[in-house]
């Protein structure tokens, strides 16, 4: 199992301003895109991810102008762990697939 560590700031998708999403460094990013996997819509890979005490199950998407995944964060998370946008997230991310 692939497993990353890293923290990144919290932002807002301009095309939909209720969605937020940390950006995974390049490094990361790289040996997500490296795993072998069947192929998922959009390019997607199913993850389970931990930022504080708080861990779901979601998918990472690739960002073609960061050139690295995405992980979107949604709200019950973001209140859960009192984050708003600009703020930095120390997250766990384990590739599921």
């Amino acid at each position: 199992m692939t497993t990353c560590r890293f923290s990144a700031d919290l932002w807002r998708w301009e095309a939909q301003e209720a969605w937020f999403f940390v950006t995974v460094p390049a490094e990361e990013s790289a040996l997500i895109r490296e795993r072998p996997r069947p192929p998922r819509g959009f390019g997607s890979v199913r993850v389970r991810a931990t930022i504080g005490s708080t861990t779901w199950q979601t998918s990472v998407f690739p960002d073609s102008t960061r050139g690295a995944y995405v992980l979107p964060v949604k709200k019950a998370v973001r209140r859960a762990e009192d984050l708003e946008e600009g703020d930095p997230a120390a997250v766990v991310l384990e590739v599921l697939e």
